[in-house]
């Protein structure tokens, strides 16, 4: 088995994990300056400037299914960096809210029809013993970038007075420019050959450049499978998938309920409402980087011996005990660094669970022929309540100014929720073939 070309394809197409990281985050740096320049009211802020490129994602979320299976997956890829690009230019050389926010928009759409395209990718293109570890590699980006864009931030701070946040958001035209360079060099995935562009010789031949002659024959004939089986035309939502449906909405809503991304888009606010300094809050944003990568390393580790299901459990017990701590921290004023420490552990919970994951899950719970439709389905879920979520910050930031704590008290309630539906439904799916998950799934066998 050739696993060289294997792991190299995965690491290359799990950069844009990085833009998408780089691009959710790189905003908390620009969050206050914006506001200020701008005028803006808590209402308009939220929608336009800080959520607008979430709407986009999940347009690109719902949406990118359809490139996915209609041009495959390299192409799709290869344009969502060119997406990143275009936003970066055009949201650092913004003159005006609006044509702000439709950069905005246009990078946002690039992260959702990301969200879609690495993770289809990178399930097709592995196998099922190292599938988990190479997936994560999405996740790892992500947390890499998000630590790339606090740290890019803290050092833009004062680099050009009122223009910082401008340079904050154009910088990351230079690791779009490289991606794009990059992923033209990776072949598409012998899933979507075979399946999708019914070029059989063309994914026979990439799955004997990458496996033994028997194994590449073996799975070959296993994806051929797929065409043989009746109504492979059917609907995303017709009944038969509605419990793979049901697992992806579910986890996609409890990962947005945690309040992941209220805490990484407002992290700078959130520290300086505990009494940190503008600069200093910048700092421990960075802290909070490199806490989450970190514990995506750990992510990594065990996601395979150990499986998505238990790091799930640990994660979700990680959840209610930090989201408990932060909102008694705010409670009973015990100081910022108290609420620092609560937050870091928060962040460790996320990344050895829900963040490690997310997407591996996802990707490998819907059958072949309607993977890209069922990635969308759960990315999009994903990408309404993170809009949602971000929209509606300023304003609940605005209301509890005084003590946010009921905040974090909501999101730890709806943790305890996620910890019933890891517990009772969530099944696992570690080790085991997309064809074979694509059957026990289906009658829904899976040890729960």
């Amino acid at each position: 088995m050739n696993t060289n070309n294997i792991r190299n394809w995965s690491i290359t197409v799990a950069i844009s994990g990085f833009l998408f990281g780089f691009d959710t985050v790189v905003i908390s740096g620009a969050n206050q300056p914006i506001k200020e320049l701008w005028d803006t009211s808590p209402l308009f802020h939220g929608l336009f400037i800080m959520s607008m490129a979430l709407w986009g994602t999940v347009i690109g979320a719902l949406l990118g299914g359809i490139p996915c299976d209609k041009y495959g997956r390299k192409k799709t890829l290869f344009w969502i960096g060119v997406l990143y690009l275009v936003s970066a230019l055009g949201s650092g050389l913004a003159t005006d809210p609006y044509s702000f926010s439709f950069f905005r928009f246009i990078g946002g759409l690039g992260v959702g029809a990301s969200s879609v395209a690495a993770p289809i990718y990178i399930s097709e293109i592995t196998t099922a013993a190292n599938r988990g570890k190479l997936g994560i590699l999405y996740q790892f980006n992500i947390v890499f970038g998000i630590l790339i864009a606090y740290f890019s931030n803290y050092l833009l701070k004062g680099f050009d007075g009122a223009n910082d946040w401008r340079w904050m958001l154009g910088v990351e035209a230079i690791p779009a420019f490289i991606y794009c360079i990059m992923v033209l060099r990776v072949p598409d995935t012998p899933r979507w050959l075979i399946l999708k562009k019914k070029d059989e010789t063309a994914g026979l031949a990439l799955l004997e450049q990458n496996l033994s002659k028997e194994e590449a024959l073996a799975s070959f004939k296993e994806i051929k499978s797929d065409q043989l089986k009746p109504n492979q035309s059917e609907h995303i939502f017709s009944g038969k998938f509605k419990w793979p449906l049901m697992l992806a909405f579910l986890l996609a809503f409890f990962n947005q309920l945690s309040g992941i991304n209220f805490i990484l888009y407002y992290a700078p606010e959130i520290l300086e409402m505990a009494g940190l300094a503008s600069k200093e809050s910048l700092m421990n944003s960075v802290l909070i980087g490199v806490v989450n990568l970190l514990f995506t390393f750990v992510g990594m580790r065990l996601i395979d011996p150990f499986g998505r299901k238990q790091l799930m459990l640990v994660g979700s017990i990680g959840y209610i005990v930090s989201l408990s701590l932060v909102a008694w921290a705010f409670y009973s004023g015990a100081g910022s660094l108290v609420l620092m420490v609560s937050i870091l552990l928060f962040i460790a919970s996320h990344a050895v669970g829900q963040g490690a994951v997310i997407w591996i899950f996802i990707s490998e719970i819907f059958p072949n022929n309607v993977r890209a439709s069922g990635q969308s389905f759960g990315t999009g879920t994903h990408w309404v309540f993170a809009a949602l979520i971000t929209f509606l910050g300023p304003v609940v930031i605005d209301l509890f100014r005084v003590n946010p704590w009921p905040i974090f008290a909501f999101f730890a309630f709806m943790m305890v929720l996620q910890l019933l539906f890891v517990l009772f439904m969530m099944p696992e799916t570690k080790g085991v073939s997309l064809e074979e998950l694509e059957h026990k799934m289906l009658n829904r066998n899976l040890k729960k």
